[in-house]
């Protein structure tokens, strides 16, 4: 039998009093790929920093294979800042082979200049010349934290490419999903200190993970039952207990503990209707901004709509993060302006963050802006609660900052900007260190949030649940206002993308208009290729068909919502609805995708 790459065996690790693990095993084959998802403050990064070698353990084993070469990138990479870019790569010691790999790979992660020195790149730069590093080096196993934190989407997607290709092996914590289905195919899932394995990507993840949690809670509530019978019986029988009522006592406890054991379960949806913003929200009047020769905007016109939820895509350099800086103020336009309506009011969540008092409890940081968040109709959430359904929980709440991870830090600094109750969310990067949990709890919130939003993010999972159109970021000034998600963006591209980069070039095309009255060229030339299709009679009738059982499906999906929330339905029935609920939802998103893919070709 072939022996394992990595076999881990009643692996314990605590801090002080508070474990975050306790006695897990498991073992990585050669050619899995495997992706470790958690909680933040849960341990994940812990876990990795103890395999490879960083951190100390309080119990069990760790075997390697013998004489097995591990790679192992860090969340946050260290460097000697005197080293040059490829110094800090390997000891390449003038091999021809190994310097062309090198630079083959910093390329890809657009790391140009290899005799920079390390100190004068930024963090994310450090961060991709750190993975460049490990993959220079073909390790028999990968171990990465965070790979895609600080990559553009055009990185992330080759970095796909290139971790599927072969039968590498792999361990990893991302909180990308499209990452981890594409590239992973078996999940570790740490929760309540225990370990769960799951063989497939993260589709059957999410799959096999409801049965397990619907599986826990039916045995949590057989032990209630039981529960309730057995305390009757210790309340009875008080004294002069036998060998078998001992027995019995004993069995009585490690019964509390299973029907006492918290079993995760969904989230109340969090539907404010306190957030009012007027008809005029901002209009970006032919604004230009360049940096010496790298240009971000030329002549860009755009009026932005109430209750838009623009998602802002492109490559690392050409401009995101800028564009939202003049909107809010922060950096001026070389030329134009940006006229922002009276009722506005921005919450912005930002890439560098918050700097929090160390010493502040959770809770105190929430409290000191808003003791409660008015959510309409009547309705207040304290700020506990808010924190609550933030996945805070009480006893985290009274944790001081300086305890938390990362990732709970992005977290309380979230909460610390939806607290303040904007009616216009500009979020960059949100999605950075803060796990999947978290960002379906974001996805939810911002999905019903009666307000405006603007996301900049390479979280492609999280932009198609959120926004309804993009703003693609080309670079030279070039920006496109693309209707659709992120994967519909991507399907066009694919099938068009080519054709339009040609004829921009050919034309010597530039973004913006000079008219208000006058359509962009991209928009053109979504018409263009829209009359290039018509409908079929069979397309006609399918399509027709579609916009009814779409009006059904989000009918029933309202109903069973409301059911599920209202308290007063069985719990045969709670199941019941539990399980019909995701199948709704998957029925009515692939039926609108259908629709809308139809609806371009109507004339």
């Amino acid at each position: 039998m072939v022996s394992p790459f990595l076999d881990v065996q009643d692996l314990s690790k605590s801090f002080g009093d508070e474990w975050l693990f306790s006695d897990i095993s498991f073992s990585i084959a050669q050619g899995q790929r495997v992706g470790l998802i958690a909680k933040n403050g849960t341990g994940k990064s812990t876990l990795l920093s103890i395999l490879s070698g960083r951190e100390s353990y309080d119990g069990g084993k760790i075997v390697f294979r013998r004489d097995l070469k591990v790679g192992y990138l860090e969340q946050t990479p260290r460097f000697n800042d005197d080293d040059t870019v490829l110094d800090a790569c390997f000891s390449h010691n003038g091999e021809e082979e190994k310097v062309l790999r090198a630079k083959q790979i910093l390329t890809q992660l657009k790391i140009g200049n290899l005799d920079r020195k390390i100190g004068t790149l930024s963090g994310g730069q450090q961060k991709r010349v750190a993975l460049a590093n490990v993959l220079i080096n073909e390790p028999d196993m990968l171990i990465l934290d965070e790979p895609t934190n600080h990559l553009d989407l055009e990185m992330i997607e080759w970095l796909e490419r290139y971790l599927s290709r072969g039968s590498k092996t792999l361990l990893m914590v991302t909180h990308d999903r499209f990452f981890l289905d594409r590239v992973c195919n078996v999940i570790l899932e740490l929760d309540g200190r225990q370990i769960y394995q799951y063989r497939g990507n993260y589709a059957y993840y999410l799959e096999k993970r409801q049965e397990r949690i619907e599986a826990a809670r039916a045995e949590a509530a057989r032990a209630n039952n039981l529960y309730r019978k057995e305390l009757e019986w210790m309340r009875r029988m008080p004294q002069a207990r036998g060998h078998k009522a001992k027995y019995r006592e004993d069995a009585f406890y490690e019964l509390e503990k299973r029907a006492k054991q918290r079993i995760e379960g969904r989230q109340m949806r969090l539907k404010s209707s306190n957030v009012y913003i007027g008809s005029k929200i901002f209009e970006c009047q032919y604004v230009s901004k360049a940096f010496d020769d790298t240009v971000i905007l030329k002549d860009f016109y755009y009026n932005f709509a109430r209750f838009e939820k623009m998602g802002i895509v492109g490559n690392n350099g050409t401009g995101k993060s800028t564009f939202i800086k003049m909107l809010l103020g922060v950096v001026s336009p070389d030329e134009g302006k940006f006229d922002i309506g009276k009722t506005v009011r921005f919450g912005y969540f930002s890439q560098e963050g918050l700097k929090f008092d160390e010493q502040q409890k959770v809770i105190d940081v929430i409290t000191d802006i808003a003791d409660y968040i008015d959510i309409g109709a009547g309705r207040h959430l304290s700020a506990s609660q808010f924190l609550q359904y933030f996945l805070f929980t009480p006893e985290q709440q009274h944790n001081y900052v300086y305890k938390l991870s990362g990732g709970e830090r992005r977290k309380l600094y979230l909460c610390s900007v939806l607290m303040r109750n904007p009616n216009f969310l500009v979020l960059d990067e949100p999605t950075n260190d803060l796990d999947i949990q978290t960002l379906q709890v974001l996805e939810e919130y911002l999905s019903d949030f009666p307000g405006c939003v603007i996301i900049v993010s390479h979280d492609r999972y999280f932009m198609d649940k959120v926004v309804d159109h993009l703003l693609v970021f080309n670079g030279n000034g070039q920006v496109q206002d693309f209707p659709g998600n992120y994967t519909q963006y991507r399907q066009w591209k694919d099938d068009y993308g080519d054709d339009q980069n040609k004829r921009q070039g050919e034309a010597g095309t530039k973004n913006g208009t000079s008219n208000k009255k006058e359509e962009t060229q991209n928009d053109n030339i979504n018409k263009v290729e829209a009359r290039k299709h018509k409908l079929t009679y069979k397309e006609k009738t399918e399509f027709e068909q579609l916009e009814k059982e779409i009006e059904n499906l989000e009918k029933e999906k309202c109903e069973i919502e409301q059911a599920l929330s209202s308290g007063a339905i069985s719990v045969e029935e709670i199941t019941k609805l539990s399980k019909r609920l995701p199948v709704v939802t998957e029925l009515l998103d692939d039926k609108t995708m259908r629709w809308l893919e139809l609806s371009e070709y109507v004339s």
